[in-house]
Formats: structure tokens, sequence, C-alpha cells
């Protein structure tokens, strides 16, 4: 790495010789512009818009447009002026709690490596810094502005922090936030569920940068000569569901899915809302079957009833029409004997 900036980290009445490295680099893949006949690179030149002439660097200032056609020019010396602290410092205001740091502030990040004999104040300065748990609000002068940053510990090495200034932040004005939109418990719940199914610890090796991949796979193909190996289509993303507690369960489930755990329902840990469901699922289970059962039975004790008792009733009627004609065979055969000695006297 190549310092981009030599100074000095100043500490009460301690100063901490330092050089500032870059702490990130942008993986980008750059092009140059060129001209698609014959590849030539495209150039531009520098020209002025009142005479035409062509500028050197030397000859270029700085304006500033205030309107109206009129430009206000600031020269090397009129920056120079300007009151900064020290050209080459780094001075420590205060020390707060790092959550106090809203994240939206920070810009840009660089190492410090301690300069000469500046090693046993730097280490100092960075174990004290480690044990309070802090980080220090810091003024720092880079590139001509004057900077507030914030000086935190990682890795071993002191990590400088640019952030923007308080009014360099927009504030939010969108018309959903003075609507009164109110969201259902339930629709909370499965939302919160589906956070726990997706929840885990961030570990960023494990993403990656799949179209700058790509990308190089392309140009590395053109070089080589070869065709390039087109990547699997992902699964195309769901259209929007009019339902939004069936589009949160489907989430959950998939999420589960993707970890190896069992569905809502299955035999995952239930969410408020499974739970509810699975309870609910598991009365109606238990009321179906007893219903089914006490269908099936009444009919079979009646069936069975009714036809014993006319089982029973048919001999009983035989029965019975026996014995009146056997009655009446036998009056009628009495009365002929009977009526037989009047007719012979």
């Amino acid at each position: 790495m190549r310092a981009i900036w030599k100074g000095a980290v100043s500490f009460g009445l301690v100063s901490i010789g330092v050089k500032v490295y870059s702490a990130t680099e942008e993986k980008d893949i750059r092009f140059h512009q060129v001209h698609r006949e014959d590849g030539g690179r495209i150039r531009y030149k520098r020209t002025c818009s009142v005479c035409g002439e062509e500028v050197t660097y030397d000859d270029i200032a700085k304006g500033y447009d205030i309107g109206g056609g009129e430009m206000v020019i600031l020269t090397d010396e009129d920056f120079a002026e300007l009151p900064l602290t020290t050209s080459h410092a780094i001075d420590v205001l205060e020390f707060v709690p790092a959550e106090q740091v809203d994240p939206i502030l920070y810009n840009k990040a660089y190492f410090l490596e301690p300069e000469g004999s500046a090693t046993k104040p730097y280490v100092l300065l960075r174990d004290a810094l480690a044990d309070s748990e802090r980080v220090a609000i810091v003024k720092v002068a880079l590139r001509q502005r004057e900077q507030l940053a914030t000086l935190r510990v990682r890795e071993g090495v002191l990590l400088l922090n640019t952030m923007l200034w308080p009014d360099e932040v927009r504030q939010p004005d969108f018309g959903f936030l003075d609507e009164d939109l109110k969201v259902r418990p339930p629709e909370l719940a499965m939302a919160s569920s589906l956070i726990d199914s997706m929840a885990g610890e961030f570990e960023p090796d494990a993403f990656t940068d799949d179209y700058r991949a790509a990308l190089q796979e392309v140009i590395d193909a053109k070089v080589e000569g070869r065709e390039v190996v087109q990547p699997e289509e992902e699964e195309a993303a769901p259209a929007a569901a009019v339902d939004l507690m069936a589009a949160l369960k489907a989430s959950v489930d998939r999420a589960r899915a993707a970890r190896g755990e069992a569905p809502e329902g299955g035999a995952g840990e239930p969410t408020p809302i499974s739970a509810a469901r699975s309870a609910q699922k598991a009365a109606k289970a238990t009321k179906a079957p007893a219903k089914k059962a006490a269908e099936k039975k009444a009919p079979a004790k009646k069936a069975p009833a009714k036809k014993a008792a006319e089982k029973k009733a048919e001999p009983a009627k035989k029965t019975a029409a026996k014995k009146t004609a056997a009655k009446k065979a036998r009056a009628k055969k009495a009365a002929e004997k009977k009526a037989a000695p009047r007719k012979t006297a």
C-alpha cells in the first residue's frame, strides 16, 4: 500500500506521527472509451468555451457559479488562506460511545500506521481506546478540506473513518409517513417469524459479486478466443402477492426450506400464528372422526332393532292367524253337531 497522507494524531499533549492509507478499494472492472471501428482510445481536449483555445492544467482555476452567467474565480492562494486548524494534524476532540454515531454519517475509511519512533504512543492510544469501548471524535484536514472523523480500533490498527457533516445528510420527506397505516397483530407476528427464520451471523466472505465475476468471465473468454459459458438462470422472483399474510407465510416456509428446516406446521419450532392454526386444525381433526363415528353408530343400532322387530312381528301375526282359523273351524263343527239331532227328530 502507498501512504496518501502524513501527519500526527494530537492526543492531549501527546503527538503521534502517522501515515494514512486507504483502507478500502473498489473492485469494479473499468473500461476505456474506444472507437468501435478500430479500437482507438477516445481523447478529450480541455478547451475554453469563450475563446475556444486548448487549456493546460497550469491555466485551470476553480470557479463558483453565482448565477446569471457570473463566475467567481478562486486561485491556489485563496485556498491556502482558508482557516484550517493545521494541514497535517488529526485533533482528538472527545471520546464517545460507538453506538451514538449514526452509521449514515460514515464516509471513507483509512488505516493509520505509526511513523518512526511513534510506535509506543500509538500502541498506548490503541489499547486505551479499545479498553474504553469508545471511539474518538477527531477533526482532520484531507485534500484541502476539514472533515469530521472517528478513530477506532480494527484488527490491532487505528482506523480513521471520515464522516459527513450533519447538514450533508438529507431528511426523508415521503407522503406515506403522514398516512395513518395500521399493521394487524397477526401480520406483525408473521413478519417477526419471517425475520427469525432468516436470522443468522453476518459473514462477509459468504457473499460474492456475481455480476463482476460474470463480466470477468466474458473478458477472459474474449482474450482466449472461446465461447462464454452461460450461467444457470436463477429462479424468477415471485409476482407480488395480494394477500400479505399468504405472502409472509410462503416466505417463512421458503426460508425454512432453504435452511433445511421443516415448513410451518411441520416438525420445526412453531410460530405464534402456526401454533394457533395447528391448535385449530387439531381440534377440527379430533371432532371430525368422533362425529363420523357417531353417525355410523346411530344408524347401525336403529337398523338391526327395526329389522329384529319386523322379524318378530311376522311369526306372531302368522300364529295369531292360525289360532283364529282353528277357533272358527271348531266353532263350525260344534254348530253342525248340534244341528244334526234336531233334523232327525
